[in-house]
């Protein structure tokens, strides 16, 4: 599967501009792929101003994701805020290229910011099916929870969005290569770059990780569209040799 990872600033809280942005960076790629990937909140910026800029699910940011998918004919992927039955939801959607839309909401919000207090959490696991492809859907402050993202379902890929600091990338780069070896898993996390309007600094440091924990791209910290192709067939020769995956403990995940 060939993917697009897209690294870039944020117009805050504009969604319009950041829908220009992504689709002048997509119509730049000259080769086919298979799936686009956009940053957590990738049309306004990790705000907490959910009332002001929330959509739905028709409106005009979903509907742009439906026409990028079927007229590029690859899937589009990354987090919006939703709103829904007069709740605020980290939305993680996945949309394929014939407009049919998946979704996961954010499970873990972020505290520390106050996500806790504005947004709804998601219960429910993701794992979507695309191009013989099982993708485990994350946004960001879930890759600290390796329990709920634990591979029972036999998933081949997990993919976070974040809105990650500076501060602490360090942890970012450690727990990607993490849950790629714990889960025998290929890993991708896109991050944003750029300063939003709370001063918080992003570097990025996106990067794509092998089932082992082997770079396949190494962490960004430029503006760009990162193209990666993995290789299921070789993640699965690995599991048959190691299958590490079936001395996993039985557990039970309660709300």
């Amino acid at each position: 599967m060939k993917i697009a990872v897209i690294q870039s600033d944020l117009y805050w809280e504009d969604a319009f501009k950041n829908r220009i942005q992504f689709q002048n960076k997509i119509n730049q790629i000259d080769s086919n792929v298979d799936l686009v990937v956009l940053p957590e909140m990738f049309s306004t910026g990790f705000t907490m101003n959910a009332q002001q800029v929330a959509e739905t699910m028709q409106g005009e940011t979903v509907l742009w994701m439906q026409a990028l998918a079927k007229n590029k004919n690859c899937a589009v992927a990354g987090s919006l805020i939703i709103t829904e039955n007069n709740k605020f939801y980290n939305r993680f959607l996945f949309v394929f290229p014939s407009g049919e839309i998946q979704f996961y909401d954010k499970r873990h919000l972020f505290t520390l910011a106050g996500e806790d207090k504005i947004y709804t959490s998601g219960s429910k696991k993701q794992i979507v099916e695309y191009l013989g492809w099982k993708i485990c859907l994350q946004v960001c402050y879930d890759l600290r929870f390796p329990v709920f993202v634990r591979n029972v379902e036999n998933y081949d890929l997990i993919l976070y969005v974040a809105n990650w600091p500076k501060v602490r990338i360090n942890a970012w780069d450690i727990l990607l290569k993490a849950r790629s070896v714990e889960n025998l898993s290929y890993t991708i996390g896109l991050n944003r770059i750029g300063v939003d309007a709370n001063n918080h600094h992003y570097n990025g440091h996106s990067q794509v990780v092998d089932f082992l924990g082997n770079p396949i791209l190494e962490p960004q910290e430029i503006e760009g569209v990162f193209l990666v192709e993995l290789d299921k067939n070789s993640m699965l020769e690995t599991r048959k040799k190691m299958d590490f995956l079936s001395d996993k403990d039985v557990f039970e995940i309660q709300d």
